[in-house]
């Protein structure tokens, strides 16, 4: 299997449902550095997985649609802990989204997988796998 990964990341504020988020039930702000890694298991007939600056710009703009938001007042996420588990789910289906409507370009038709996993801390992380 072959894989490209781009990088990206996202600040946001949000707070957390429930006694085991202790201190994180109050609102804080989040960095996370924003990983999104796509598969095929054989290369297009360029030899690529994917075209690295449009997977780039897709991220960018998934996660920039997240950045600088309290994310406890948008509609999208009402009801959800948005753990960074759950937002690593929610940016790698916005970026499926993307690649389904084309936007990574003819040769990503061949992706048959991707992975989004967000850095909370050089110590902790979270990822979400899922089919294309």
């Amino acid at each position: 299997m072959f894989s490209v990964t781009v990088r990206d990341h996202m600040m946001v504020a949000h707070s957390l449902t429930g006694e085991v988020f202790g201190p994180a039930q109050r609102l804080h702000g989040a960095t996370y550095v924003v990983d999104a890694t796509f598969l095929r298991p054989d290369l297009d007939a360029d030899d690529l997985v994917v075209d690295i600056g449009a997977a780039a710009t897709e991220l960018g703009a998934v996660v920039g649609d997240l950045s600088y938001r309290n994310l406890d007042e948008e509609d999208a996420f009402a009801g959800m802990n948005t753990s960074t588990e759950a937002l690593a789910r929610v940016i790698a289906d916005r970026l499926a989204a993307r690649v389904h409507a084309g936007a990574l370009g003819d040769g990503a038709r061949g992706l048959t997988g991707m992975s989004v996993t967000l850095h909370e801390s050089h110590i902790a992380w979270a990822s979400y796998e899922r089919p294309l």
